[in-house]
């Protein structure tokens, strides 16, 4: 089959194009058809090894963490789907490989594709939308609650701002003016241009922070949060109470403490609660996020597409720091209209019968 692989860790000239075998699926997964996977930055992170001390990656490996597509096969212990399902999910975070023409997921991650969304506007959704609700939850916002998230235009930030809304919570976000428009169609109620304002200036008692950037950014938010508050990063390094949850051996646990010291001693000063965030898969969560989708109530924010054979440019566009939403690669092409009204009046046939 074909795939987008790397054969060593690097830049993006280390990224390929071409064959590889096709995976097997186990006893609980599911042997998938991809038709579209989205580009995180979760994978040039990985192309370039940076999360080597949190996750070992077996070389060659073929990339993508999330996909739509079509179950071709299951394993013997799989209830619930069979082949010909349309499905969307995030895969295991130890057997990547989306950015294939089939990929194996395992039946705990997978969901069903909601019936109102193109294979591209599924796939943008499981990585960013379980990431946006696992923070949302670890923050324990709710109505009424003021919530910042970094980045509103972006893959994570555009379904977080829609998930916070959906909670009752009042949303600020930061951007550059060009993408104002957007964020506040998903339901921001301040937005903040970070080339021109500085949002801790601007913002107080917040009882939430989303961190998508790290960094300074990451520093300079503990400034809004009231006592009590709760910053959520999936952007910083793990710091040493994950490092522990995940059983990494000591002496990582006492060097990721040392490296997020400042990070550690800004949440003490400010009387908040700092967390580090590493996405789950979950097919129960993705289904909710499905059934969002379904309602009308969860709009993916879908900016370009690429074909298979220009992963390497998918990944950096995503690089660059450029998009708007997701970029997703499309690898089995959408049908035509005519075909795709004709599904849809079998759908709504079948739904009636």
């Amino acid at each position: 089959m074909k795939a987008v692989f790397i054969e060593r860790f690097g830049d993006n000239g280390v990224v390929r194009f071409g064959d590889v075998p096709e995976p097997t699926p186990g006893p609980t997964e599911l042997l998938v058809q991809v038709h579209a996977a989205s580009v995180n930055p979760l994978d040039f992170k990985i192309r370039s090894g940076k999360l080597r001390q949190v996750i070992e990656f077996e070389l060659p490996l073929v990339l993508g963490n999330d996909l739509s597509g079509v179950v071709r096969s299951v394993g013997s212990a799989v209830r619930g789907f069979r082949p010909g399902d349309a499905v969307f999910a995030r895969l295991d975070k130890r057997r990547i490989g989306a950015f294939a023409e089939y990929a194996v997921v395992d039946v705990a991650h997978a969901a069903r594709k909601p019936d109102r969304s193109s294979h591209v506007e599924a796939a943008s959704v499981p990585l960013v939308g379980l990431t946006s609700w696992q923070a949302l939850d670890l923050g324990g916002v709710r109505a009424g609650h003021k919530v910042l998230i970094h980045a509103g235009s972006g893959g994570v930030g555009s379904i977080a701002i829609q998930l916070a809304k959906q909670r009752g919570a009042e949303v600020a976000t930061t951007t550059s003016a060009p993408h104002e428009a957007l964020v506040r169609s998903l339901g921001a109620d301040h937005v903040i241009d970070y080339r021109s304002q500085r949002f801790e200036e601007q913002l107080s008692d917040y009882d939430f922070v989303f961190d998508t950037i790290g960094g300074d950014t990451l520093l300079r938010s503990f400034r809004v949060l009231r006592r009590g508050g709760v910053l959520v990063s999936v952007a910083s390094l793990p710091n040493a109470r994950f490092a522990r949850s995940w059983g990494m051996p000591s002496h990582l646990v006492w060097i990721l403490g040392i490296l997020g010291w400042r990070v550690s001693a800004a949440a003490r000063r400010h009387g908040v609660r700092y967390e580090y965030l590493f996405m789950k898969a979950d097919g129960k969560q993705l289904g909710e996020l499905g059934a969002l989708i379904e309602q009308g109530l969860l709009k993916p924010v879908v900016q370009r597409t690429f074909p298979l054979e220009r992963g390497a440019d998918a990944l950096a566009f995503v690089e660059s720091g450029r998009a708007e939403g997701k970029v997703v690669i499309e690898i089995v092409p959408a049908p035509s209209s005519a075909a795709s009204d004709a599904a849809g009046a079998e759908r709504a046939q079948r739904k009636e019968a």
